[in-house]
């Protein structure tokens, strides 16, 4: 049976290492259906995710290369596909549906987009946050480590910030879109974060709201006293954004919590311990912990299960005794964090059973 447009886009978007599997009920053909018409669909399916001018899309697939560009640029400024400087002119690409085109669509967003991804997100996309390497790794709060403690840049949210020449904040869509569905939680929304190697690179951006670097850390510090996790891209190198995640409305924590998928987001290396002598026993800690990795335990000391602890730090933050605090893990605990997002790629197509070749 001959495929449609948006049969051929999800079957290529599930081709990608991050993934875009099917629902029972077609709910990822609605959802393609409510962003791209029948046309773009099939140029999208189309595009590799090495990235292609205009012309060599139009020598490989046969279009006019004048109207290709035309409805590339279109497509691209949509957020529906990836567009970049490269060797001869302007490349575009295939995006992953998350992260890449679900995020682009933050201007877009209203309550019938939010209702198609929720029910896509309820059937199908869940399932791909059981996969490793995880699309997602928690970063834990600076605050939570000593000093004196070895930290690698990757593994510090202020060094990514540090290391940024230009840094924006956007309105969480994962907040937003449970808030258009009527199901809104009560962490702070405008703090999702963003990085550029280009100084001033968000100025003149209108969906992009402009930060000094200084401003960039204090919207760290008050992310992790909201009790908010920072989590980042699950590679070391070129980590461009930073998001403020929650279990209640993060697409990826929510399926730890709501889909019990345990191994949801890569922990960091560190893990929470106690100091029984400091502790008072109030319990604060257990109320942003949001993976109940805390327990008042019979003494009236505080207990970390090491295996629920995702090592974010948030509850050191909370702890008015400076009784918790972060400690690496045995190095047999930490698992290896691919270098590169080529490397994160490779690992996930393999993990999945895909041959990158078929769409590079």
């Amino acid at each position: 049976m001959t495929q449609t447009p948006y049969q051929h886009l999800a079957a290529r978007l599930d081709a990608l290492p991050n993934g875009f599997p099917a629902a029972a009920d077609g709910a990822e053909i609605r959802l393609l259906k409510h962003l791209y018409t029948p046309e773009e669909a099939a140029l999208a399916a189309q595009l590799r995710i090495t990235k292609e001018t205009p012309a060599q899309i139009a020598e490989r697939t046969g279009g006019d290369a004048r109207d290709l560009r035309k409805t590339l640029k279109d497509m691209a400024k949509r957020g529906l596909i990836a567009v970049d400087r490269i060797e001869g002119g302007v490349g575009y690409g295939l995006l992953p549906f998350v992260v890449g085109v679900y995020e682009f669509q933050l201007e877009r967003l209203d309550a019938e987009l939010a209702q198609l991804f929720e029910d896509y997100y309820q059937q199908a996309f869940g399932q791909t946050s059981a996969i490793e390497p995880q699309v997602h790794r928690v970063i834990p709060v600076n605050e939570s480590i000593a000093i004196t403690m070895e930290i690698h840049p990757h593994e510090s949210a202020a060094a990514i910030v540090n290391n940024a020449q230009a840094w924006g904040a956007v309105d969480c869509i994962c907040r937003k879109q449970k808030a258009l569905i009527g199901d809104p939680c009560d962490h702070p929304r405008d703090n999702c974060m963003i990085f550029s190697d280009t100084p001033g690179a968000f100025d003149q951006a209108k969906s992009v709201r402009a930060l000094t670097q200084a401003e960039a850390l204090t919207l760290l510090h008050q992310a992790a006293a909201a009790g908010l996790v920072h989590t980042s891209g699950n590679y070391r190198e070129g980590l461009s954004y930073i998001c403020n995640c929650c279990t209640c409305s993060c697409g990826i924590l929510r399926s730890m919590s709501e889909m019990g998928i345990a191994n949801a987001v890569a922990r960091s290396a560190f893990v929470a311990v106690v100091d029984a002598d400091s502790c008072g026993g109030c319990e604060n800690c257990t109320t942003v912990c949001q993976f109940d990795a805390l327990d008042l335990q019979a003494d009236g000391v505080m207990g970390v299960n090491r295996v629920r602890c995702v090592g974010c730090g948030v509850c050191t933050v909370a702890c008015p005794d400076d009784a918790l605090h972060l400690v690496r893990r045995p190095d047999e605990e930490i698992k290896p964090i691919p270098a590169t997002h080529h490397e994160w790629d490779t690992a996930r197509a393999m993990a999945r059973g895909l041959n990158l070749d078929d769409i590079l």
